[in-house]
């Protein structure tokens, strides 16, 4: 295609009320038919826009067209002389496209066309309107036009192996296109395999020698090389290379997931950053959280982000060790290296210190004290080790029970009082 400029007219169904969208406007395989128009013409070289609708629809379609886009709104009922100003400077070929088409049939009927700018002006000065062929006018070949919401539904499955025939032709590989989804504007790298119930929507951009799926759905995300999304929903978020997420994990909007990370089954991420080299291996909620490198999440950890009234971001460092069912409460931040053991609970910064000695810093379940009517109030059981001693001594222990320590097969048993001296003294 060698035009650089194309008019395009919008159906007479624009000022449609917002109870019923415009037929320009609705979606087919997630991308609505002006979208999809306008990007697969700048792909085919178009620079320029013109386009001609009910001057009530203009604002209506301008989140639909490409923000890169090169586009002048003209009213339709005075589209004549507007054009005319338009076009008496250009030369070469117009391209001209009468209502709602999709860019994947054969032949158009008409419904799109090439003219000489010089023959569309003299139609335009004679009619006072595109109300005849220019002459030397032909047919663009490729487009589908459509007319209704039936005529729409009937082009689908056109539109998806259309769609897929030209992911083949990239090196993409799709086991069953039958029942798989890919909105026109996603992009995919070569090698990537494409595996049964896969919906991929948006913008979003798959890597090369990726595998997605099966039953997986990615909204507006870019995901790196060889990375693997296995029965997982991921929105509006990014996801690295040699990185896997699934099966059953579920990516909430503005995540960034860095590099040969593990997300597995049952995990939630929400809003948050996790840095490359992190395990998040099952049964873990990370919201509103800025996640290191290397750290390891133990099943059941839960970023507790929400107190009732406003949420709170969670801050944890390189190499932390996280352990099952810890409860991080919001606002808090966890150093680089700090070991958090199972069941804690923590409200308080957990940051290692920086000694000669590579202090350790241990956040052991909960310590109990009391207030002036004996009730007991749970507080984070904290306990310093030095990591060159050769057999850690035992942390500590909730009041009545026991705790094997880290080295050893003997356990330590504490009391109340126990406990509220380490935790006033460590």
């Amino acid at each position: 295609m060698d035009q650089k400029l194309a008019v395009l007219f919008m159906p007479d169904d624009m000022t449609l009320t917002k109870e019923q969208a415009p037929l320009m406007l609705r979606p087919i395989l997630f991308c609505p038919i002006l979208t999809w128009m306008v990007e697969e013409l700048m792909g085919r070289g178009i620079e320029r826009f013109f386009i001609v609708s009910d001057k009530r629809a203009h604002d209506m379609m301008c989140p639909y067209v490409p923000e890169n886009a090169d586009v002048v709104y003209v009213d339709g009922a005075r589209h004549g002389e507007e054009l005319l100003t338009l076009l008496k400077d250009e030369k070469g070929s117009v391209l001209i496209v009468n209502g709602a088409v999709l860019p994947v049939g054969v032949f158009s009927g008409g419904a799109v066309y090439s003219a000489d700018a010089k023959e569309c002006c003299k139609v335009l000065k004679e009619h006072g309107a595109f109300a005849a062929f220019p002459k030397g006018a032909e047919i663009t070949k490729g487009f589908l036009p459509v007319g209704d919401d039936e005529e729409l539904r009937s082009a689908q499955d056109m539109c998806r192996r259309k769609i897929a025939d030209k992911h083949f032709a990239a090196g993409v590989s799709i086991m069953d296109p039958n029942n798989t989804y890919i909105d026109p504007r996603v992009k995919i790298g070569s090698g990537t395999v494409i595996l049964p119930g896969t919906i991929l929507r948006g913008r979003t951009v798959i890597g090369k020698n990726c595998t997605i799926g099966p039953n997986a759905m990615i909204r507006d995300c870019t995901v790196g090389d060889e990375t693997e999304v296995n029965a997982s929903q991921l929105n509006e978020s990014t996801v690295g290379a040699h990185t896997t997420v699934g099966p059953f994990a579920y990516v909430r909007p503005n995540s960034k997931i860095g590099d040969h990370v593990k997300v597995g089954d049952f995990v939630e991420i929400k809003n948050s950053v996790i840095g490359n080299g992190t395990k998040i291996s099952h049964l873990t909620y990370v919201g509103d959280s800025d996640c290191g490198e290397r750290i390891n999440f133990g099943c059941g950890t839960v970023t507790t982000n929400y107190d009732g009234f406003k949420k709170f971001r969670c801050t944890i460092g390189d190499d932390a060790f996280i352990g099952c069912n810890t409860n991080l409460i919001a606002p808090v931040t966890v150093g680089n290296g700090s070991y958090i053991a199972a069941g804690s609970t923590i409200t308080a910064d957990a940051v290692n210190s920086a000694s000669a000695t590579a202090a350790i810093v241990f956040y052991i379940g909960f310590s109990v004290e009391f207030d002036s009517a004996q009730t007991a109030i749970c507080l984070p059981a904290i306990c310093h080790m030095d990591a060159n001693e050769s057999s850690f001594a035992a942390l500590t222990a909730i009041a009545g029970l026991s705790l094997l320590s880290r080295n050893t097969s003997t356990t330590a048993a504490f009391t109340c009082t126990d406990i509220i001296t380490t935790t006033s003294t460590g």
